[in-house]
């Protein structure tokens, strides 16, 4: 069997910013939500089999009493945020595995259950369908691999290597250094991706890389401005590299077999179909939970 597990709170924002505005009934502004749920439908209709949906519940986690400057649901415009509970809803009447984040982030409840899918010899694949970077950690060979949806693009691990010049395992590393603005997480003054991804190749982790560039073993334009900034920030970079990792420890209750679909639930999903104006969607799933 094939696993994907799907990035809610990527795909609510994605539908939020790029589908058209469309009220419900009671005026509430349902566009994201409607654009993810079409989104699903054409997984669904697409053979899948396994799949589980994590969402950032709030956008909050314990990387936010890490790091004050870590990404916050400051500024997310309030249309959007009201869809919050609703997707949620729409997701669980569809009759997906919704994992709500609240302690963690949806990204962490991926990457738990792709590292567990993954050590099951019945699982053939895993497909995380997320374009975000940091899920790229998780790839393993053929077996774990990314799918950005948007652009068709999947991801397994010689493709991470030729995309970012490092290993899936060192890819905390390497946005601890080139940053994640998308995180809120920083960086290091003038350590590019080129840079970065050069001296990691060669030591994997930020802990093998020695203060004094004069003991790298590698060549890098800058290397000496580039070693003072460390040795410097050497406290920080460690700080970021545990901000970009993904627990692995989140606790999801969900076996494998769990995250078989079995259709969707008739009454639950034709009240959402109301709620979101779009009666015409439940003609398009491919299966109904038995009554």
């Amino acid at each position: 069997m094939r696993i994907h597990l799907v990035d809610g709170t990527f795909e609510l924002f994605r539908g939020y910013y790029g589908a058209r505005s469309r009220t419900g009934p009671t005026g509430q502004e349902v566009g994201g939500t409607r654009s993810l749920i079409r989104s699903m439908l054409a997984l669904l209709n697409d053979d899948v089999t396994h799949i589980g949906i994590a969402f950032d519940t709030v956008i909050e986690s314990f990387r936010n009493q890490l790091f004050d400057g870590y990404k916050t649901g400051d500024g997310i415009e309030a249309e959007l945020h009201s869809q919050f509970e609703l997707v949620e809803r729409a997701t669980r009447a569809l009759g997906l595995v919704t994992w709500s984040m609240i302690d963690f982030e949806a990204d962490d409840a991926l990457a738990t259950f792709a590292t567990r899918a993954a050590a099951n010899n019945s699982v053939e694949q895993v497909i995380i369908c997320s374009p975000d970077k940091d899920l790229c950690q998780v790839v393993a060979g053929d077996r774990v691999i990314s799918w950005d949806r948007i652009r068709d693009i999947q991801r397994n691990e010689p493709a991470v290597i030729a995309k970012f010049g490092v290993t899936p395992a060192t890819i905390p590393d390497y946005l601890a250094l080139v940053g994640d603005s998308a995180d809120g997480i920083p960086g290091l003054a003038g350590w590019g991706a080129k840079s970065s991804a050069t001296v990691l190749a060669e030591y994997q982790k930020i802990e093998n890389i020695p203060d004094d560039p004069k003991e790298w073993t590698v060549k890098v334009r800058g290397a000496a401005r580039l070693g003072t900034v460390l040795a410097e920030n050497r406290e920080a970079a460690m700080l970021y590299k545990q901000l970009a990792t993904l627990r692995l420890d989140v606790p999801l209750t969900e076996s494998i077999d769990d995250l078989a679909w079995h259709g969707a639930n008739r009454s639950a999903f034709a009240a959402i179909c109301e709620e979101l104006a779009d009666p015409s969607m439940l003609d398009r799933v491919p299966r109904f939970q038995p009554s």
